[in-house]
């Protein structure tokens, strides 16, 4: 019974990820002005470490096991933007970070009422299974399953622009720093 009710849950949230991928306009993260932004914080974190808490889960790294951090930016299937941040350590993993929105931007008429439709089905996938879809790591197994790398998906380009921001200080200070994103 436990098995049948998590293959459901895991069925209704790739439906609603497919959905979400296949609009022709921006359902993750909107709100009525554009972006939706979680709640930022920076403090001083642990000595040496740069840690992020994140609504899709943690992370924590050495300063000096950083190898190179990256923020960069492209289009997969040709209809959704990606921006990136990648810190890859002395390790054996990869932290990505990442932001998606649909190329179009504008929409209007059909494409408007597809989009909150579509935003509604997400809410509701969100109440009945408590995954948050916004800050839900997107996968496609296996494409997109890569070993040994970790992921987070972002809810805005300014969270995100944040995230970038206080890893890089820390990294290029050496000081350690906690940022933290709260859910909504």
């Amino acid at each position: 019974m436990t098995q049948s009710r998590d293959m459901m849950k895991t069925a209704s949230i790739y439906f609603a990820l497919t959905l979400l991928s296949m609009l022709p306009c921006s359902l993750m993260g909107q709100t009525e002005e554009g972006t939706a932004k979680n709640e930022s914080s920076e403090t001083t974190g642990p000595k040496r470490f740069w840690q992020a808490d994140l609504p899709g889960g943690s992370y924590i790294v050495a300063l000096d096991r950083i190898a190179s951090m990256s923020k960069h930016n492209y289009i997969i299937d040709g209809n959704i933007s990606v921006t990136e941040v990648v810190i890859d350590t002395n390790g054996i993993s990869l932290a990505r970070f990442y932001y998606l929105e649909p190329v179009l931007q504008n929409t209007s008429g059909v494409a408007a009422r597809l989009t909150e439709g579509g935003r509604d089905l997400l809410d509701k996938v969100n109440e009945r299974t408590g995954v948050d879809t916004d800050s839900a790591v997107i996968k496609q197994y296996p494409s997109t399953t890569h070993a040994k790398t970790v992921e987070f998906r972002i809810s805005s380009a300014a969270n995100l622009d944040e995230l970038y921001s206080s890893a890089r200080t820390a990294w290029i200070n050496s000081r350690g720093k906690k940022f933290t994103l709260s859910g909504k």
